[in-house]
C-alpha cells in the first residue's frame, strides 16, 4: 500500500475553491482539475491524469466528481477522497437545497421564471445529446444502436417500470458492443500506486453489489420512505453510465412516476442546477429536499446526495488499485463502446419524454428554447448566464400576457 503524499486539509481547501468557482459542466470541470492538480500543483502527471479520466468515464456515476475523488485518494488516502468530494460538492448541494426551499414558498408570480427554467433545461439537454452523439455514436453501427435504444424507451409500455427498460438497454448494449464493436488494444503502462489495500478494495466490491441487490428487498420488506429514498438514488448512482445529463432519465423515472416530485418541480430544479458551480449530480439534493413524503427538506437532500454518490466511492475504492491492467483489455473497451452508444439513445428519449413535452407548450416557448440553445452551442455563453437570460425571458412572456 502506497503512503499518501499530502494532508486532508490541503485537499479540502483546494477542492472547496474549485467547488465554488467551477462553472460550465463536466468537461469544464475536468479542464479546471487538470490546470489545478496536474499543471499547477503537480499532484499527478499527465499520463496518470489520463488514466484516471479513462477510469471515471468507464465507471457509472459522475466522471468529473470521480476524477476529483480519485485525485484526493492518491494525495491523502481515503480521507483525502472524502475531503475532495466534500469540497467540490457541498457548495452547489447547499445552493440546490436552498433553491428547493424557495421554490416551495413562491406563489403564482414566479410562474414565468419557473417556465424559463424548464425551457433552458430543453436547450441544455438538446446540446448534451448532440455533443454526446458526435463523440459516442460517430459511426453507423453506434448511431443505429443509439436510435434503437431511444425508440425502445419511447415505445416502452407505461404499465412496466421504465427503469427496468433503461437498465436492460444498457446491459444489452454492452453485450452487443463486446461482440460486435472491436476496439483497439490499449497499451499497458506503469500505473500510479494508490493507498488502498486489496482487502479494502474487495470489501468495497462486495458492499456495492450487496446494496444494489439488498436495498430493493429491504425497501419492499419495510415500506420505509427513508429506505425507498436511499434505494432509488443509490440505484441511479450505480447504473448511470455517461454521467452528467444522462442522469436525467434515470432520476425522472425514480421520482416523478412515484409522485415524489412533480414534472414542473423536476424541470425547474434541473434548470437551476445549470446556474450553480460544481457537479450536476447535486440535482439529487434538490430532489430529496423538494419531494413530497418525508424525509424531505435538508435531511432528504442530504440522504439523496449521499445515496447517489455512495456507488462512486465504492466503485473507485474497488477499481483504482487494478485499473492499469483492466483498461488494457480490448473486451472491456468494446463493451463500453456499446454502453456509450446506448446512453446517447437514453438521453434522446429523455429529451422528448421528460424535458420537451412538459416545457414546450407554445411557439413562444420553442422560440425561447431555440435562443437558449444558440447561446450555448454557437455563442459560447456560460450556462449560468443562459439560465438567467432564459428565466428572465419566461417571466417577460408572462408579464406580456403571451401564452
Amino acid at each position: 500500500m502506497a503512503a499518501p503524499l499530502g494532508s486532508v486539509l490541503e485537499v479540502l481547501a483546494v477542492a472547496t475553491r474549485l467547488g465554488l468557482t467551477s462553472f460550465g459542466g463536466p468537461v469544464a470541470h475536468l479542464g479546471y482539475f487538470r490546470e489545478e492538480y496536474v499543471k499547477r500543483r503537480e499532484w499527478v502527471d499527465e499520463a496518470t491524469y489520463a488514466d484516471l479520466l479513462a477510469l471515471c468515464q468507464t465507471l457509472p456515476g459522475p466522471a468529473s466528481s470521480q476524477v476529483g475523488i480519485s485525485l484526493g485518494i492518491i494525495r491523502a488516502g481515503l480521507p483525502g477522497g472524502l475531503a475532495a468530494w466534500l469540497g467540490f460538492t457541498m457548495p452547489s448541494a447547499i445552493a440546490m437545497v436552498v433553491f428547493a426551499a424557495v421554490l416551495q414558498s413562491v406563489g403564482p408570480q414566479a410562474l414565468g421564471w419557473l417556465n424559463g427554467l424548464k425551457i433552458v433545461a430543453v436547450a441544455v439537454v438538446a446540446l448534451a445529446a448532440w455533443s454526446m452523439a458526435r463523440s459516442l455514436a460517430p459511426d453507423r453501427p453506434r448511431a443505429t444502436m443509439a436510435l434503437l435504444a431511444s425508440i425502445l424507451i419511447l415505445i416502452w409500455p407505461t404499465s412496466i417500470d421504465i427503469a427496468v427498460a433503461q437498465i436492460g438497454v444498457i446491459v444489452v448494449a454492452g453485450l452487443i458492443g463486446w461482440k460486435l464493436l472491436p476496439a483497439a488494444e490499449v497499451s499497458a503502462r506503469p500505473h500510479t500506486p494508490v493507498p488502498i489495500g486489496r482487502t479494502v478494495a474487495a470489501t468495497a466490491w462486495v458492499l456495492f453489489f450487496a446494496l444494489l441487490v439488498g436495498l430493493p428487498i429491504l425497501r419492499t420488506a419495510t415500506q420505509s420512505q427513508t429506505v425507498a429514498l436511499v434505494d432509488s438514488f443509490y440505484r441511479v448512482g450505480a447504473l448511470v453510465f455517461g454521467g452528467a445529463h444522462v442522469v436525467l432519465p434515470l432520476l425522472q423515472a425514480e421520482v416523478v412516476p412515484t409522485g415524489w416530485v412533480s414534472p414542473e418541480q423536476f424541470l425547474a430544479g434541473y434548470g437551476a442546477a445549470q446556474a450553480v458551480p460544481g457537479p450536476l449530480f447535486t440535482f439529487s439534493a434538490f430532489l430529496g429536499a423538494v419531494r413530497g413524503p418525508p424525509p424531505n427538506g435538508a435531511l432528504g437532500g442530504a440522504i439523496a446526495l449521499l445515496a447517489i454518490y455512495l456507488p462512486s466511492f465504492l466503485l473507485l475504492i474497488g477499481t483504482l488499485p487494478s485499473w492499469g491492467a483492466l483498461r488494457a483489455r480490448p473486451a472491456v473497451q468494446s463493451a463500453l463502446r456499446g454502453v456509450n452508444a446506448a446512453v446517447v439513445g437514453l438521453l434522446l428519449a429523455a429529451l422528448y419524454q421528460s424535458v420537451w413535452t412538459p416545457a414546450i407548450r407554445s411557439t413562444w416557448d420553442f422560440a425561447l428554447g431555440l435562443a437558449a440553445f444558440g447561446l450555448l452551442a454557437f455563442w459560447g455563453v456560460p450556462p449560468w448566464l443562459v439560465v438567467v437570460i432564459t428565466a428572465a425571458g419566461g417571466a417577460g412572456l408572462v408579464a406580456l400576457g403571451i401564452p
